[in-house]
């Protein structure tokens, strides 16, 4: 088993990696678990084939089964990281600093999911029962926006109290 220990013979710091990758899966799984299918605002391709018929609901059912293999597999990864990094010696994080990027991983994929599946690319909108409107589609950027900035200076936080930290104290 390798070390990741630095030449003092202290561990290195908690990987970032995994943290990011949970939240950006956990945030794949709220969208498709809250949005697609509890208040079934919208599916993953509902602006470009709304789902009228059983063919049109078939192929967004398809799509959103695709988009959850695919968060699901971003946590998959996240756990596989945690538990390479554990074996390797790597400090464990504090829960500030891990919570902190999980949060800031969920911004990120509200911010990419806003700007690519419903700006860019037309997919479906945050309100597609609506029509689509806009203003939805700009909160959910914002509110992504506030989660990096939250989860952020949480995980500067937990890692400021990592760092302050003394053995004893």
């Amino acid at each position: 088993m390798s070390s990741t220990a630095s030449p003092r013979g202290v561990a290195a710091p908690p990987s970032k990696a995994a943290g990011i990758l949970y939240g950006l899966g956990l945030g794949g799984f709220v969208d498709g678990i809250v949005l697609h299918q509890i208040l079934q605002w919208h599916h993953m391709v509902s602006h470009v084939e709304e789902p009228t018929d059983l063919g049109a609901l078939q192929l967004n059912t398809l799509a959103d089964g695709v988009f959850h293999v695919t968060t699901w597999a971003l946590v998959l990864v996240a756990s596989i990281l945690t538990l390479v990094s554990w074996r390797r010696g790597r400090l464990a994080p504090s829960w500030s600093f891990h919570f902190g990027l999980v949060v800031a991983g969920w911004g990120i994929f509200n911010v990419v999911e806003g700007l690519i599946n419903h700006q860019l690319l037309q997919l479906h909108h945050v309100r597609d029962d609506l029509g689509g409107p806009l203003a939805w589609d700009i909160g959910f950027l914002a509110f992504g926006v506030l989660l990096i900035a939250g989860g952020w200076l949480l995980h500067r936080h937990g890692v400021h109290r990592m760092s302050t930290h003394h053995p004893g104290s």
